[in-house]
């Protein structure tokens, strides 16, 4: 029998969180999991999908926290995207998901294992020899004897584990790869268990669906006021679910009066607001708050790792061009250091294998990438996936850089087929829902040519919804850029933080040949 759970993390919540809580104990309990007893059961059928719909601030990750942690505690197994133990005919399981690496990464930081959709879609293939590390780690096998790996190296493992639970770094701390342990990728076969999917208002149907094939019991943590994904008429998928499976979490009160960037999003749905009112709102916070900053011109430092947000497409490309020469850069090659979002794989159907392994270790589309210097061979490049559990990634690249009232984009190079990508400066605001920065920049002008437009989405004016998943990208501090202007450099594009993470551990090669890992 495991520790009971401590019924004090209760107290923190608001009414409506705690009934969020006690309705999601009770959807549990019905399919096996009885958090109330500490009792796991076999899973009794399925029990459906339920969301926890909420604006930012109103405590939804607060709640998914809860629930993992009070999960873990009564037994039920994590699967994560750095290992999936043997499956047991009586183990309950848990998956917690985003739809971006980004997304998962916030989640991390946070204590919460998460991974991403696509990951959780493929199942590993694990060396078998390393495997027996892991099975070990996680109390299910004997500690192993592998020839080459010292009594110490095991020990090193041992002690990461035991405090951060990344069988990644466990196994970095032994001196291995992630490429060593996990040898491919293969389409998930079998269903899991419970499902808990974060930021559920960027996914689309065709996602929603393959998630309820996955999970018997699946709840979406949601935010009715983003932008809903493209081609899905304005709707999200929690929307059409039962009012009885809708759980609603207002605002938490002591953000309030703490978080200035929480003030100006939660203002955006007053119906009598108008743009110029938000804008002097902002103004007036700025004056008062250090986190809110009235900007005079995009801060090009900030762009390498923190976009510049912005609605229009040309808005877009202007600021990557505008950054790229500031910065000196050639338009026959990247520069080290350089952003880049991967706009898909291009790859033939007989490649489905190494589309997994790219998938799966990150480079999906949306992806945030640092570019650090050419491959091997032409046309590859070595790459940083921002947020990804195993972040470095050496793949044949197609690069394209679009220029200013230029229908065809530049492609400074590029393989025959393999990851493409965009550059990654500035993107626009639907393509940065899933993501958050300490610092995030929002193109001022862009929001009010949409309100100057007058359109609106699901009853909203677009330029609100617009402003709102913007300003609430920016974890500490929002700049406001309210001029077309930019500042120089104050030196060159960083790579040094980045390098010192692990050597690449995929190759994709760009003749359909995989390369040794």
């Amino acid at each position: 029998m495991t520790q009971a759970i401590s019924p004090a993390p209760a107290l923190q919540f608001s009414d409506d969180q705690a009934q969020a809580f006690d309705a999601l104990t009770e959807q549990l309990r019905k399919a096996g999991v009885d958090l109330g007893e500490d009792l796991l059961h076999p899973p009794r059928g399925e029990t459906g999908v339920s969301a926890v719909i909420g604006k930012a601030g109103s405590g939804k990750t607060l709640l998914l926290a809860e629930f993992y942690k009070a999960l873990a505690a009564a037994g039920v197994d994590v699967v994560s995207g750095d290992y999936e133990s043997r499956k047991k005919a009586d183990k309950r399981t848990l998956a917690i998901l985003a739809p971006t690496n980004k997304a998962a990464s916030v989640l991390r930081l946070r204590g919460v294992p998460a991974t991403t959709i696509h990951r959780i879609l493929y199942t590993p293939v694990y060396d078998p020899e390393y495997e027996r590390i892991a099975e070990w780690l996680a109390g299910e096998g004997e500690r192993p004897e592998i020839e080459g790996l010292s009594e110490e190296a095991l020990a090193r493992a041992e002690a990461f584990y035991a405090t951060n639970k990344s069988m990644p770094g466990a196994l970095a701390a032994a001196g291995l790869r992630g490429s060593d342990f996990i040898t491919g990728w293969k389409r998930r076969e079998e269903p899991l268990d419970i499902g808990f999917v974060d930021e559920a208002s960027m996914l689309d149907n065709r996602q929603f669906e393959d998630l309820k094939e996955i999970f018997p019991t699946l709840v979406l943590f949601g935010d009715p006021a983003q932008l809903a994904p493209v081609n899905q008429s304005g709707s999200m998928v929690f929307e059409d679910l039962p009012e009885e499976h809708k759980l609603i979490l207002n605002r938490i009160h002591r953000q309030e009066a703490d978080n200035p960037i929480l003030d100006l999003a939660h203002a955006l749905a007053d119906p009598q607001l108008g743009f110029e009112d938000f804008e002097r709102m902002v103004e007036d916070k700025a004056r008062q708050d250090e986190r809110v900053v009235w900007g005079q011109r995009v801060e090009v430092d900030l762009m390498a790792r923190s976009p510049v947000l912005v609605w229009r497409n040309n808005t877009r490309i202007r600021l990557i061009n505008a950054f790229r020469a500031v910065h000196g850069a050639p338009e026959d090659q990247l520069l080290e250091g350089e952003p880049l979002i991967c706009d898909g794989l291009e790859l033939p159907l007989k490649h489905r294998k190494k589309r997994l392994d790219l998938e799966a270790r990150g480079l999906i589309k949306g992806a945030q990438v640092i570019y650090l210097g050419p491959g091997r061979k032409p046309g590859f490049s070595r790459l940083h996936v921002m947020g990804a559990e195993d972040p470095q990634v050496s793949a044949a690249s197609i690069v394209k850089i679009e220029k200013p009232e230029e229908e065809e984009p530049f492609i400074p190079f590029a393989a025959r087929m393999g990851a493409t990508f965009l550059h990654g400066a500035a993107v626009t605001i639907h393509k940065a829902q899933g993501s958050q920065w300490d610092t995030a920049q929002v193109f001022a002008p862009d929001i009010y040519a949409a309100a100057r437009m007058g359109r609106v989405e699901a009853g909203q004016p677009l330029w609100k919804r617009l402003a709102y998943v913007a300003i609430t990208r920016a974890q500490e501090r929002l700049i406001w850029v309210v001029r077309n202007r930019l500042a120089k450099p104050t030196g060159p594009l960083p790579v040094d933080d980045l390098r010192q993470v692990a050597a690449p551990t995929l190759t994709l090669e760009a003749q359909g040949e995989e390369a040794p890992v």
